[in-house]
């Protein structure tokens, strides 16, 4: 089973290239969807949650998410723990999602910090979502309602294009004026013939 990583820096397009992909019939696990989920239907991940933060990290069973952010926002240690109990949930989540779609002709995870996480060691390949900087920063203000500051931030704690580029085997360029369909009809088929050898 061809497995495929989908990334890109915040605001590039990556969930627009996966709803493509999904309309040609590849499943696509969407990592920080779930990563969100897990967080409540997990129970290891719960405990350890609990274990790091403290009792204050549920309400009522949900996840306090303001208070959690709070804690971890300058904490960048306190992040990489969390991030390290959150990141093999999600391992054990996809693994177990590749076994219900192993009919598929490749299967695709959709990451934004697909290398920053290593979960790009477990793909076959890797497809690169590529925007300039601040077509991105425009489309994540408009989108989230936040400030430059505040999308610069984000944009700061993931891997630079250079550095995706480099570990990514295919790239699709968002820039406002390429079509990415052709693009992405494009590796697609190079992924179908690649399956097929």
């Amino acid at each position: 089973m061809i497995k495929v990583g989908l990334t890109g820096g915040i605001g590039s397009g990556k969930s627009t290239a996966a709803r493509v992909f999904e309309q040609l019939g590849i499943p696509v696990y969407n990592s920080d969807e779930r990563a969100k989920e897990l967080y409540h239907s997990d129970p290891i991940l719960k405990k350890e949650v609990v274990q790091l933060l403290g009792s204050e990290a549920y309400q009522e069973g949900q996840l306090n998410k303001a208070w959690v952010a709070e804690r971890v926002f300058e904490d960048n240690e306190l992040l990489s723990k969390l991030n390290a109990l959150v990141h093999p949930a999600v391992g054990r989540d996809f693994y177990a999602w590749t076994q219900r779609n192993s009919n598929a002709p490749y299967l695709m995870k959709e990451a934004a910090i697909l290398f920053e996480s290593g979960a790009y060691l477990a793909m076959d390949a890797v497809v690169h979502v590529y925007a300039p900087l601040e077509i991105r920063i425009a489309r994540v203000m408009k989108r989230d309602g936040v400030s430059r500051a505040d999308v610069l931030a984000r944009v700061d704690k993931q891997w630079t294009d250079e550095q995706r580029r480099e570990g990514s085997q295919f790239e699709i360029v968002n820039d406002g004026r390429s079509l990415m369909v052709p693009q992405i009809l494009s590796i697609h088929e190079n992924i179908i013939r690649r399956s097929n050898s």
